[in-house]
């Protein structure tokens, strides 16, 4: 594999001195880009997209032709675990996601299986060996998935839910149900990481999307613990190298030090979280990703600029911050102002690593 050219990701995660703040985009290759759409259009699907290893790879690289962002995501869906354990995926236009076989009985639970990342998913770990060979060290490229937490909610619910009224109701009536569930679907996350990582990602993301809807002991209970069993049973090293894991509960502000002490590399932040307040809280514990507002992009360039400078300011100096936004680029967003966003960060952070 070659030499990383641009290691700040990296590097800041690790607590190591950088130039500048590293910045990437949650959702950076995605529908507020001309040239995505093209090439969904290109693929016929969401999901034909995602199975075609040479398209994910081209909207992967595609913010990095226009932005100068210092990492690369790949390109896929949290819902892939799911699928490949046979549930049936399918995007319903105007719908979001839905699945043909939600899992709400003992029987249907008793039919979960560990999906094989070289079977069921070679797909993905072909897009990830494809964009590392594209990438040729140009920046570190990030695996992710879904927190088992927040897959289950798909899984149980069969779609989007603002309620989470059957898996609520799961949790609360049959917890050793939900608790099945949520087991082979960490060992399941776990084994596709660590596979995304052998197959060549340089660090990877969980996304729990869905924690913050969960009360305080909720969350320890049925995200919490799962996402520890996942950084208990990451690969940690690979290349040589250091492959830091970031973790994200959106509305997760409340246990920033529970999610610290799991032993990740970074936590993610929502940009109801004060970045400074946030620091004080974990120390140098763990790195921080985050935390602007995603509609700021829709301001003036002046607006997001000031932004950009108070998140900045907030942090403070040292190494430790991977800016990002508080959750994924809205869809409107001009890709212009995405583009003063970026390079916000990188003249603005300068002073803080002097």
């Amino acid at each position: 594999m070659s030499e990383l050219k641009n290691d700040r990701f990296l590097r800041a995660l690790m607590h190591e001195p950088v130039d500048v703040t590293p910045v990437w985009m949650m959702r950076q290759a995605g529908r507020y880009l001309p040239e995505y759409k093209a090439t969904r259009a290109q693929a016929g699907s969401f999901m034909d997209l995602c199975k075609n290893p040479e398209l994910a790879c081209e909207v992967t690289i595609q913010p990095l032709e226009r932005f100068p962002l210092d990492a690369a995501i790949l390109f896929s869906d949290i819902l892939t675990v799911p699928d490949a354990m046979g549930l049936g995926l399918y995007f319903a236009e105007g719908e979001g996601p839905n699945f043909e076989r939600p899992v709400r009985t003992a029987a249907d639970v008793d039919k979960l299986f560990m999906p094989d990342p070289e079977g069921e998913l070679k797909y993905v770990m072909d897009a990830v060996r494809t964009i590392r060979r594209e990438l040729d060290g140009r920046v570190p490229l990030i695996g992710f998935a879904g927190s088992p937490w927040t897959l289950a909610t798909y899984m149980v619910e069969g779609k989007s839910s603002k309620e989470y009224a059957i898996t609520k109701a799961m949790m609360y009536s049959d917890p050793a149900m939900l608790h099945k569930i949520l087991d082979v679907t960490a060992k399941s996350v776990t084994a596709y990481l660590n596979a995304q990582i052998a197959a060549g990602a340089q660090a990877v993301m969980v996304f729990d999307s869905w924690g913050g809807a969960l009360s305080h002991d909720a969350y320890k209970e049925f995200s919490l613990q799962y996402m520890q069993q996942i950084v208990d049973g990451l690969t940690r090293e690979n290349d040589g190298r250091k492959v830091p894991v970031i973790l994200f509960t959106k509305g997760g502000g409340l246990w920033l030090d529970s999610m610290a002490d799991t032993g990740c590399d970074g936590l993610g932040l929502d940009w109801t979280v004060d970045i400074g307040n946030a620091r004080a809280q974990v120390g140098d514990r763990v790195a921080l990703q985050g935390n602007m507002d995603p509609s700021v992009l829709y301001g003036t360039p002046e607006r997001i600029r000031e932004e950009v400078a108070t998140i900045l300011g907030r942090y403070g100096s040292g190494s430790g911050h991977v800016f990002n936004l508080g959750h994924g680029i809205h869809q409107h967003v001009d890709p212009e102002n995405a583009g003063v966003f970026v390079d916000a960060v990188h003249e603005l952070s300068a002073q803080y690593h002097s």
